[in-house]
């Protein structure tokens, strides 16, 4: 003759068993939850350094293109302040026929939340034009605001920090 359990031990395997799923769902949402916070912040920090790159990657032959990634990394006043005045800072870079590259591209994260984050970005940027052939590497330090437009993080401000 076959025994089954008593109710008592039935109903406590069941809250176990309930409990267990409770928990391992928990865990889930948890697990998600950082992944996708983790992700955020990989994001803006790569969106930073983009930006910084770009800042210092100028060349006159190739103005127009590089003013234009600038401006669509941009987002709210920043934008439509640099929109504004791309055409005169164009004009300047091709005048002098200026070219700029960046060496030893840095960024760290220094706040972050569900919209918006505050990147540092540190680099080295060498100006060359007509009267200065071979430029010397230069520090620079960018202090970026940026903005979370649907999926893309966006530089909403920008500072030169010394």
């Amino acid at each position: 003759m076959r025994r089954g359990l008593s109710p008592a031990i039935a109903i406590a395997l069941s809250v176990v068993v309930i409990a267990l799923a409770v928990a391992s769902g928990w865990l889930g949402v948890i697990t998600l939850q950082n992944r996708d916070e983790a992700d955020q912040k990989a994001k803006a920090i790569q969106s930073a350094r983009q930006m910084g790159v770009n800042l210092m990657s100028l060349d006159a032959s190739t103005a127009q293109r590089d003013l234009d990634r600038i401006v669509a990394g941009t987002t709210g006043n920043l934008k439509n302040k640099l929109a504004s005045q791309s055409k005169a800072f164009m004009d300047q870079i091709t005048k002098y026929k200026a070219r700029s590259t960046v060496s030893d591209v840095d960024a760290a994260l220094v706040s972050i939340d569900d919209d918006s984050a505050e990147v540092m970005v540190s680099l080295n940027g060498t100006v060359t034009n007509d009267k200065v052939k071979n430029g010397t590497p230069q520090g620079y330090r960018y202090q970026m605001d940026l903005s979370r437009v649907d999926d893309r993080w966006l530089v909403s401000g920008l500072e030169v920090v010394p």
